[in-house]
């Protein structure tokens, strides 16, 4: 911008003139300046907000509509079901009474593993309520893992296996069933890995306080 455009043509004739007249020019100026500036940036505002709505919230949207469906599957994986509770119950008091452990522990183990979920599988393909792997399911001749009764039959024998080897030190085998009976033999003890440190004592709490 040239600022010669904004002076007047006419020559001041005296200091009094220039000191009265210059205030009046470099005001008039800095308002057109100014005004200019403004009138630019509310220019890009306005087209900054037009492309927002274009192409961006479009995405957004798509993106909400995403989380929207993929965080309550994720959250709801391992809820209860409809499955009846009462039938859990009963299969726990009856795996209880037949391998001779509390069922207040084959709860807790259930509440920590799958939180009653019939259908939950962990990245590792551990199924069902009790979490069974593969091997130790096929091992304690569980058919399908997906049923309450099955795999409450299985998980209660195994606990069961696990408290006979450890002289019944629930601690340890409640290590066992987490990270196996090989690693708690191998460490002499809960084995060092995270998972377990935190597993261990959280089934334990639930179990004693129930």
């Amino acid at each position: 911008m040239n600022i010669s455009s904004y002076l007047p043509l006419q020559p001041l004739s005296t200091n009094a003139q220039a000191t009265k007249i210059q205030p009046t020019i470099m005001q008039s100026y800095f308002s057109t300046f100014l005004a200019e500036q403004m009138e630019r940036l509310q220019m890009e505002s306005n087209l900054k907000t037009q492309q927002r709505g274009l192409f961006l919230d479009p995405t957004l949207n798509e993106i909400k509509h995403k989380t929207s469906t993929v965080l309550p599957a994720i959250e709801n994986r391992n809820k209860p079901t409809t499955v009846d509770n009462s039938e859990i119950q009963i299969s726990i008091d009856r795996a209880a009474q037949k391998y001779q452990l509390d069922p207040k522990l084959i709860y807790a183990v259930i509440k920590h593993e799958s939180n009653f979920n019939p259908k939950a599988v962990s990245p590792a393909g551990a199924a069902g309520l009790m979490q069974l792997m593969p091997a130790t399911a096929k091992m304690l001749n569980v058919n399908n893992v997906f049923d309450p009764t099955e795999n409450i039959e299985g998980g209660a024998k195994y606990l069961r296996q696990m408290l006979d080897r450890y002289n019944g030190n629930v601690q340890l085998a409640l290590a066992a069933y987490n990270a196996g009976p090989g690693n708690v033999d191998k460490y002499g003890g809960i084995p060092p890995f995270k998972e377990t440190e935190s597993y261990v004592p959280r089934v334990f709490n639930t179990y004693l306080t129930l």
